[in-house]
Order: C-alpha cells, then sequence, then structure tokens
C-alpha cells in the first residue's frame, strides 16, 4: 500500500496541492479522484478567510495524459460562505491556484501544454497532433487557446525596424515592427502606406532610429511623424540594388566578353535593331521619351533602356542554355570533331552511349546545331557572370578567378564595375570614414560609362542621409527581414487562409 501510494504521488505530482483518493483505470481515460485539502479560502469580493461550507460540488478538469492515455481529474470542491454581512459574494466556490482556474475544464499544466502546440502549429495541425499525445482538442477549440494566448506587452524601442510583407500578393499588404536591437515584435498593421504608419509613430512616441529598405512611402512617414528621428537605410538592400544595377551592366555588353558564344539572331535580335534604330532615329529629331512611348506604342521604361544603349547589340543578350545530359561528353565530341570533322552523328551517339550518355539522338542533334560542343568550357550566361564579379575573390574556385580574369579584361566598363563593386563592398563594413569615402564612390561611379549604376547612384543621392547612417552605424534591418521569412512560413503553414488577426497574433507571440 505504501509502494503505491508513493507511485500515485510521483505520476500525479503535479496534483499534490490536491487529497487523491482513488485512481480508476477506465479503458481509454484515467480517473483520478480527489478533494481539497479543507483549508481557510479567501472570499474573491472582500478578501476575509473563511471555513464555512454551504456545499459541495464536483468539476471534472482534464489533466496532462498518462501513458498516452486522456486523464479525468474528478475533484470535490467546496462552495464557501462569506462572514461578513452586506458582502457582495454570499457564497463563492473554492478555487485552487496553479492547478485549477475559474471556469477551465483544463488544469493549468495541460493548459500550457495546449498553448505550447497551438502556439507553433495553429488550428488544423494541431487538431491533428493533440490526439495522438492524449489531448482531445478539435481546430476551433486550438484556434480559440491560441487568440486566448496574451499578446507580450512590449514597450516602443528606441531603435524600430519596419518592414512590409504581402498578405495577398500584389493586392493587400501589412507592415511589421520589431525592436531592432533584441529582435522582439512589437506589432503588425495593415497596409503599407505612409498614412497608416505616419498615425502609428505619432501614437507611439519614443522612437529615435528607424531602420527600414529604400521605400520611399516609409522615409516620409518618418519624416512626417518623426522629423528629428534618424533613418538607417539597410545595408543588404543597397547591395542587392547594386548587383541589380551591375548585372544589367553585364548583360548589355554581352558584346564584349561572349565572342565564344555569340548573341542570339533571328527575328528577336532583328526585331531589337529596328525599334533601336527608331527610338535612336525620333531621339535625334528632338522627340522626348514620352512621345517617343506613344509614338512607337511602347512602355516608357522601354525606350529609356534602348535611348541608354549605345548600338542594338547592347541590348542582345547571349544565348541561355540549361545544362543537359550532354555536358559530360563535350570534351570527346570536341576533340572527335576536330580530329574528323565529317563524322556522323550516329557515330559520335553510338560512341558516346558506350562512355555512359542516357539521352535521346534529338537532345545530342540539337547541342551540336547549337555550337555548344565547340566552346571550351560550359556556357556563361550574363547573369553567372555578375554574379563572378558580386561574389568575394576568396569564396571563387580557381576556375571561377580565371574566368573572372578573362571577363574583367572583356572592356573597360566591365573593368570600371568590377572596381566599383570591390569599393562599394568596402563600404558595407561600418566605419565613421565611409561618410567621405561613399562621396569619393560616387564620383568615380559617375565617371564611369555604366548607366545602369549612375540610375543606382541617383537613388543612394536620394536617400544620402539614410544610406550614410547604414554605413557608418552598425544598425541594420536583418531582423525585420528574419521575421518577415518566418511570417511566410506561418503564411504557408496556414496555406494563406489566415485572417488578418489570426496572422498578426501568431506574428506577435514571435
Amino acid at each position: 500500500m505504501v509502494e503505491t501510494n508513493k507511485l500515485v504521488r510521483t505520476v500525479f505530482s503535479g496534483l499534490a496541492a490536491l487529497v487523491i483518493e482513488d485512481v480508476e483505470d477506465a479503458g481509454e481515460v484515467i480517473v483520478v479522484r480527489a478533494s481539497t485539502r479543507g483549508e481557510a479560502v479567501e472570499c474573491p469580493a472582500c478578501g476575509t478567510p473563511t471555513r464555512r461550507v454551504h456545499a459541495f460540488c464536483e468539476r471534472r478538469p482534464a489533466d496532462v495524459p498518462v501513458d498516452g492515455r486522456r486523464v479525468l481529474v474528478r475533484v470535490r470542491v467546496r462552495r464557501m460562505r462569506c462572514p461578513v454581512t452586506g458582502c457582495a459574494r454570499r457564497t463563492f466556490r473554492e478555487q485552487v491556484p496553479g492547478l485549477l482556474e475559474r471556469y477551465q475544464r483544463r488544469t493549468v499544466r495541460l493548459r500550457e501544454q495546449v498553448r505550447a502546440v497551438v502556439r507553433e502549429l495553429a488550428g488544423r495541425a494541431s487538431a491533428r497532433l493533440l490526439p495522438v499525445v492524449g489531448i482531445g482538442a478539435g481546430r476551433d477549440t486550438a484556434l480559440r487557446t491560441l487568440m486566448g494566448i496574451a499578446l507580450p506587452e512590449r514597450a516602443v524601442p528606441t531603435v524600430l525596424g519596419i518592414d512590409d510583407f504581402a498578405l495577398r500578393r500584389s493586392h493587400t499588404y501589412a507592415t511589421v515592427m520589431i525592436d531592432a536591437t533584441t529582435g522582439a515584435r512589437i506589432d503588425v498593421i495593415p497596409g503599407r502606406g505612409a498614412q497608416p504608419v505616419t498615425d502609428w509613430l505619432r501614437e507611439h512616441p519614443g522612437v529615435q532610429t528607424v531602420c527600414r529598405d529604400g521605400s520611399t512611402a516609409y522615409a516620409q512617414a518618418v519624416r512626417d511623424a518623426l522629423p528629428g528621428a534618424v533613418q538607417v537605410s539597410d545595408r543588404w538592400h543597397l547591395w542587392h540594388g547594386l548587383g541589380e544595377a551591375v548585372a544589367k551592366e553585364v548583360a548589355a555588353h554581352s558584346t564584349c566578353w561572349a565572342s565564344a558564344t555569340g548573341l542570339q539572331d533571328g527575328p528577336r535580335a532583328a526585331t531589337t535593331a529596328e525599334r533601336w534604330t527608331q527610338v535612336h532615329g525620333l531621339l535625334e529629331q528632338g522627340v522626348g521619351l514620352l512621345d517617343c512611348a506613344r509614338r512607337l506604342n511602347l512602355s516608357l521604361n522601354t525606350v529609356k533602356r534602348y535611348a541608354r544603349a549605345s548600338a542594338p547589340e547592347r541590348l542582345q543578350r547571349v544565348p541561355t542554355y540549361r545544362s543537359t545530359l550532354v555536358d559530360p561528353y563535350r570534351d570527346h565530341l570536341r576533340s572527335r570533331r576536330a580530329a574528323e570533322p565529317g563524322v556522323a552523328v550516329q557515330q559520335l551517339l553510338r560512341e558516346i552511349r558506350e562512355l555512359g550518355y542516357q539521352g535521346s539522338a534529338n537532345l545530342l542533334y540539337r547541342y551540336l546545331n547549337q555550337g555548344r560542343a565547340e566552346d571550351d568550357r560550359a556556357h556563361l550566361s550574363p547573369r553567372r557572370a555578375a554574379r563572378l564579379l558580386l561574389t568575394r575573390p576568396d569564396k571563387l574556385t580557381t576556375s571561377q578567378q580565371e574566368r573572372l580574369g578573362q571577363l574583367a579584361g572583356a572592356c573597360p566598363q566591365i573593368t570600371a564595375a568590377l572596381s566599383l563593386v570591390g569599393a562599394f563592398a568596402a563600404l558595407l563594413k561600418p566605419d565613421q570614414s565611409n561618410a567621405a569615402a561613399l562621396q569619393a564612390w560616387a564620383a568615380a561611379a559617375r565617371a564611369a560609362d555604366l548607366p545602369h549604376v549612375h540610375s543606382f547612384v541617383r537613388g543612394i543621392e536620394q536617400d544620402r542621409d539614410a544610406v550614410i547612417a547604414a554605413i557608418t552605424t552598425t544598425h541594420h534591418n536583418g531582423r525585420t527581414e528574419g521575421v518577415n521569412t518566418r511570417t511566410k512560413m506561418l503564411k504557408r503553414q496556414m496555406y494563406g487562409r489566415a485572417g488578418f488577426a489570426l496572422l498578426r497574433h501568431r506574428i506577435l507571440l514571435g
């Protein structure tokens, strides 16, 4: 008997506040009969302790599972009478702090376990998992429990990170605010325009520094609500913007570095040359860009792109080839065709099949007709070429460094772009001397014949103060981007069907 009592006290140690009278095995459910300890209880209205019992009643809360089975606690509690005449609560039911709370059908520890699950999985996923571990809960109960978790109260930070994310791409968006120093979620508001952010900043004073991306809406909102606040542009977005500009320059100079593979040919190349001639013909007559777009029925951005190009070849692109099953046998094909120019394709097909080729004959024919067998190495697309320029030199392999050297020497523009990339990368390490270095870098970029980089420099100049703050201080918006990455996971987990209130609750719970 002593051993049995010890086992009960060990298994149900969380019920130590009660007197366990019996444990019954009811099949799928373990029933624990217990009662309160009969101590004095304070009146919830006036706080007077009392032992006067008015009646007895039974509560049946669920407890944490044991042996994978549900546990039901049938606890006998007292209804007490307040001894103070005229008290607002003449009778009241006693509670068990830390174990049973008013109106709850679960013990406190079981409720915390359920909350931990629904906090991570939300509705349907929680409803599938909880019964497996012996906790009964449906989808609606899981969502109700999740929304019942109190959001943490956090003070307005001095350094605020702000960014937007899509509730429904291209339709509705929301804005998230976090503490840029600790990463704590502060608030989520609908919309991403200047007015909602301005209203929020005015309602929550105390922000001294705002970390953001290059959004003009957020910049205007901070200027309107907090004229004295320091705005910090995000360094990753600065690097990303330069990368896009360099990629466009590399693509525009395909004629310089892609002589081995050639440019696009055919109707598309003819159309490009014809449009370039039309645009430059109108520009030489003094026609404006907007008027050119109207006359040629082209978008304004397309006309600008043609106007920036000094020759139609700068608008053509290197043909993009994906890796194929023939690539491992390129050296064999090149050597065989060099030794015997008239060798039949069927003969080559038989030879490479003996070497392990698993592809079709049509794939080999297309590979040879495109001239890919004559290339010394795999085809280099503009995107891969730009990646070589943007990658840290110590991260490149020996062959990539050789390819980068050939690429950098292709033309003066690519050489200048490589130099500008390296100089700008050095600015991304915060230092007080970077402010003067940025001015020198912008002057060098304007002097180079790189129109797309000029556009990037103009963007920096329009947001000069925020860019200088980004490269001279340690503040950044990386933690906000991390919150947005997690938000995308939450949206996928709920199949994108969660309402704003539920999604906001999960984001703020973090």
